[in-house]
């Protein structure tokens, strides 16, 4: 396990107060100056943090090294040409520092209707849209025919700078882990231990060698919320609704610097080596938090 090149990113939840002009660029430019591998912007309409496309320009422009991603962007209800579009020229204009990741969306009525798509058809318009994406960014034209869209000789240009440009799902239900085996180029599951990493992993591979593909080993990693003290219990709440097999929902969340430190070390034993963490509650200067989160956590990249 010593030889995998073990990366730290740093995420903004949903729920993000760092949303103008002098908050947003102070942290994009200390993870920058700080060593961080990469930003990862939450996606919820109707909360306060930025759009993740928008801020993932704003920070690719700040920056050369900070790699950008979006944990997750929402992929039902969205146009795939348009996503294959926007997604290829900000790979290009980044010069290659992006990192898609995309999922169902959460359950919410308001954000639903946002995405106009009904619940039950999400997963199976995931499926028919990923595949597409991937096309339309290596192929010349693109002809589909299938229940939710048809392409005929669509064309998608400028192509991204990465070739293949990797793309990260997230989840744990068996039904989520059988799609990344599937259609994912890594796993990127939040709220998990180094357990639920070892299951998931031993899912993920075996549902990947079904469908006659290999997941790279170094594609594997987790996103990691950290508080500093006791987890509030409304948060505690939203925590036993997405994992209700927890007996205590707080155990997966580290609550100071050091155990989030030792809670990355157990996910690099397990197999894991790309990390976001997550402030839960965000400070209110971040050129000293992420100094001290750096201090913690980064000289586990070596």
């Amino acid at each position: 396990m010593g030889a995998m090149k073990v990366r730290v990113g740093y995420g903004l939840g949903a729920r993000s107060s760092t949303n103008d002009q002098p908050r947003f660029a102070t942290m994009v430019d200390e993870l920058e100056r700080l060593g961080f591998d990469s930003l990862w912007l939450s996606e919820r309409i109707a909360a306060d943090g930025p759009d993740p496309v928008v801020g993932m320009a704003f920070a690719a422009a700040r920056t050369t090294r900070l790699k950008v991603g979006m944990s997750v962007m929402v992929l039902p209800g969205r146009n795939p040409v348009l996503v294959a579009k926007a997604l290829a020229s900000l790979d290009r204009l980044s010069d290659g520092r992006l990192l898609p990741a995309f999922g169902l969306g959460v359950v919410d009525p308001g954000e639903q209707q946002a995405f106009g798509v009904d619940r039950t058809e999400r997963a199976a318009i995931f499926d028919e849209a990923l595949p597409l994406i991937r096309r339309l960014w290596t192929e010349d034209a693109v002809d589909h025919d299938g229940p939710h869209f048809h392409l005929e000789g669509a064309v998608v240009r400028p192509r991204p700078v990465q070739h293949p440009l990797d793309v990260w799902l997230g989840g744990q239900a068996p039904s989520e882990l059988r799609r990344v085996g599937r259609l994912g180029d890594g796993w990127l599951p939040s709220f998990c231990d180094a357990e639920d990493v070892r299951r998931g992993k031993a899912v993920i591979e075996a549902a990947a060698d079904e469908a006659g593909r290999a997941i790279d080993p170094e594609h594997f990693g987790a996103l990691v919320a950290y508080a500093e003290g006791e987890v509030p219990d409304g948060l505690a709440r939203f925590i036993a609704r997405r994992r209700p097999d927890l007996d205590d929902p707080r155990q997966i969340v580290p609550a100071s610097l050091p155990a989030l430190r030792a809670r990355l070390e157990d996910l690099v034993d397990a197999g894991a080596s790309k990390f976001v963490v997550l402030p839960l509650a965000e400070p209110a200067d971040w050129a000293d938090h992420l100094g001290a989160v750096a201090a913690a956590v980064l000289p586990l990249q070596g």
